[in-house]
C-alpha cells in the first residue's frame, strides 16, 4: 500500500473516531508499527494529527502545527532533490516570490547560485541565505508581523508589499496539495500570503513532496487549475499524480 493511501486511511479513521492507537493502525492496514510511526510523524508535520503516547488525535484538540524545526527534518532528502529541481525554473536575472516553509527554506541555497535573480520573501531564513556575501542575487525581506514559529512575516502589511512588485515566477510551498480541494496550509495568514504572492506572480510553481499530496489542511490557497507547475519527488504515487494532471495541473515535474 502507498503511504498516501495509507495516509487518507489514517485520516479517515481520525475522523470517525477522533483518536487512534497506532497497534489498530498497524493491523488494519497491514504494516509494521515503524511505519505507522513514520505516518504519523509525516501526518504530524503536515499539521494533520497530534502525536500522543501510543496514536494519534485530531490537531483540532491542540489547534497547533507541529513546530518548524521539526518540519524541516521530515524528508529533508525529498525536499532537497524538490529544491534542486525547482531552482531550475529560475533563469538569471529573474525575480520570484519564495513564501515561507520548511522546503523553501532549503531552496534558497539552490537560488544562491543563480547569477543576478531578486528574491522577494516573507521568510527570514531565505532572505538570510541569499544575502550573505559571495552571493550574486539580491534578497527583498517583506515587511509584516513576525510569527512565534515560522520564521517569518505576515499580516496586512506583508500583503500590501507583495502588491507593489510584479514577478516573474513564484515559489511556494503548501501543507497539502489534494487532486478536488486544491493546494492548502494549516494556517490563514499563511495562505493568504501564498495567494498573494501567485496573484502578482507571471507563473506559478508549487513544491511539495510525497507526503503532502493526497492531504487536506486547513486553509485553502488555490485549486490545482491554477497551479501551473507542481514539483515533487520520485515517491510520490504514479495514480496520485494521474489525478493532479487531469485536476488542472499544467506541468509536473519528478525530481530525482
Amino acid at each position: 500500500m502507498w503511504a498516501q493511501e495509507r495516509h487518507r486511511r489514517i485520516q479517515g479513521l481520525l475522523g470517525h473516531h477522533k483518536q487512534v492507537s497506532a497497534d489498530e493502525l498497524a493491523r488494519q492496514l497491514d504494516v509494521s508499527r515503524e511505519t505507522i510511526r513514520r505516518d504519523l510523524v509525516e501526518l504530524e508535520a503536515a499539521g494533520l494529527l497530534r502525536r500522543v503516547h501510543g496514536g494519534a488525535i485530531l490537531p483540532d484538540s491542540t489547534g497547533k502545527e507541529a513546530p518548524f524545526a521539526d518540519r524541516l527534518q521530515v524528508r529533508r532528502r525529498e525536499k532537497q532533490a524538490i529544491a534542486r529541481a525547482a531552482a531550475q525554473l529560475v533563469e538569471p536575472g529573474q525575480t520570484c516570490f519564495v513564501d515561507a516553509g520548511s522546503t523553501t527554506a532549503l531552496l534558497a541555497e539552490e537560488l544562491a547560485k543563480i547569477p543576478g535573480i531578486t528574491v522577494i520573501t516573507n521568510s527570514i531564513d531565505v532572505a538570510g541565505t541569499i544575502n550573505r556575501e559571495g552571493i550574486e542575487a539580491t534578497a527583498l525581506l517583506l515587511g509584516g508581523q513576525l510569527h512565534s514559529d515560522v520564521p517569518g512575516t505576515f499580516g496586512e502589511l506583508t500583503l500590501s508589499e507583495i502588491a507593489r512588485f510584479q514577478v516573474d515566477i513564484a515559489l511556494l510551498s503548501p501543507v497539502a496539495l489534494h487532486a478536488e480541494r486544491g493546494a492548502s496550509n494549516f494556517v490563514l495568514h499563511e495562505a493568504e500570503v501564498a495567494r498573494a504572492m501567485i496573484r502578482y506572480a507571471d507563473e506559478f510553481a508549487l513544491l511539495a513532496d510525497h507526503g503532502k499530496i493526497g492531504q487536506v489542511s486547513r486553509a485553502n490557497i488555490c485549486g490545482c487549475s491554477h497551479i501551473h507547475r507542481l514539483v515533487t519527488d520520485s515517491s510520490a504515487g504514479r495514480k496520485a499524480l494521474t489525478e493532479l494532471r487531469r485536476a488542472g495541473i499544467g506541468e509536473i515535474i519528478v525530481a530525482d
